[in-house]
């Protein structure tokens, strides 16, 4: 796995579908923040050592574009990479496909802050710098 892209499988649980059998569309933003955060792992810096460190990194904007349902049982692949970088923000595109046919189920985006533990946005490079060195070799 590159540090430019990673793969990650969510496997839909019954509890995340809805009356009518189908997904319910607000999962796909948890399974946008399953794959980021199994990102985050391979590249060496999990979310939990970035919290030690007193930084968190909240969601600023969302995009979800639907193509097609997937149900119980079904593995969504979800290819995540990031795609812009500031130094303060970070921004993610991820791809979801259904692992048994290939069919492509959502696109989406996600942009995040880092922020320090009072809610100030802060330069990831003065506080973090060797994060702040992958990620821009990501972007």
């Amino acid at each position: 796995m590159s540090l430019f892209m990673s793969k990650y499988t969510h496997k839909v649980n019954y509890y995340e579908t809805d009356k009518m059998g189908i997904t319910h569309h607000s999962n796909y933003i948890r399974f946008m923040e399953e794959a980021r955060m199994n990102y985050l792992s391979e590249i060496g810096f999990p979310m939990t050592m970035l919290e030690k460190a007193g930084i968190t990194s909240p969601v600023v904007s969302v995009n979800c574009e639907y193509k097609h349902t997937t149900t119980y049982s079904d593995e969504i692949e979800i290819e995540v990479c990031v795609t812009g970088y500031t130094g303060v923000r970070l921004t993610f595109s991820y791809t979801m496909t259904n692992k048994a046919n290939d069919v492509l189920v959502a696109t989406a985006t996600s942009t995040h802050c880092f922020i320090n533990q009072v809610g100030n946005p802060i330069p990831l490079k003065k506080y973090f710098p060797e994060l702040d060195a992958i990620l821009k070799a990501t972007d």
